[in-house]
């Protein structure tokens, strides 16, 4: 695959089309897509878990709201950290502890003390479990036009107010596809 067919660092937002519960108006984050398949958090997805419930020392860097997010249906049990690290897109070195995915936005180790990364983060999200994608799994949903792929901002990682990401995100957007944001949550009410 080549770097321009690359998803890594895009966005994936579910479709009203898209019938799997999982991604109801689901806004993902693509981590990594290769060859091999993808793999992407959800980004609005809150729990009403604390992140400090779970990983000591993290919740005080974590964003608001301050919370576990549910990242897929896959791997609940583990935990990934998400983190834009300001200038990260410049060249500099990054953080121990910090590995860039696309721009300014990286995976943390959350096996990492967190005071190593605190003065270098600008966000932090917390997500338990992953969405995944076989090999061609992705590239076959997005031909039977369950998923609109856009370009991501790193404030889309920390979006203060998740349940208006899949709206915001496609607001942005030119042309028709801004109208989707208008699409009712029940269009069987209309």
């Amino acid at each position: 695959m080549t770097e321009v067919s690359s998803l890594t660092g895009r966005l994936l937002v579910a479709t009203p089309a898209l019938a799997d519960p999982n991604f109801d108006r689901a806004v993902v984050l693509i981590l990594d897509h290769d060859e091999e398949g993808s793999l992407g958090v959800v980004l609005n997805r809150p729990t009403p878990v604390d992140v400090n419930d779970i990983l000591e020392g993290w919740g005080d860097l974590a964003g608001e709201p301050g919370v576990v997010f549910q990242g897929g249906p896959v791997s609940l049990d583990s935990a990934l950290g998400v983190a834009v690290v300001p200038g990260g897109a410049t060249g500099q070195a990054a953080p121990l502890g910090w590995r860039r995915v696309h721009g300014a936005i990286g995976l943390v180790d959350l096996e990492a003390p967190p005071e190593l990364l605190a003065s270098a983060l600008g966000s932090l999200r917390i997500f338990a479990g992953y969405a995944g994608w076989g090999p061609g799994q992705l590239e076959d949903e997005l031909v039977d036009g369950a998923w609109y792929v856009v370009e991501s901002e790193p404030g889309d990682v920390s979006c203060p107010a998740p349940e208006r990401l899949w709206r915001e995100v496609l607001r942005r957007q030119r042309g028709e596809l801004a109208m989707v944001a208008t699409y009712p949550d029940d269009p069987s009410l209309n």
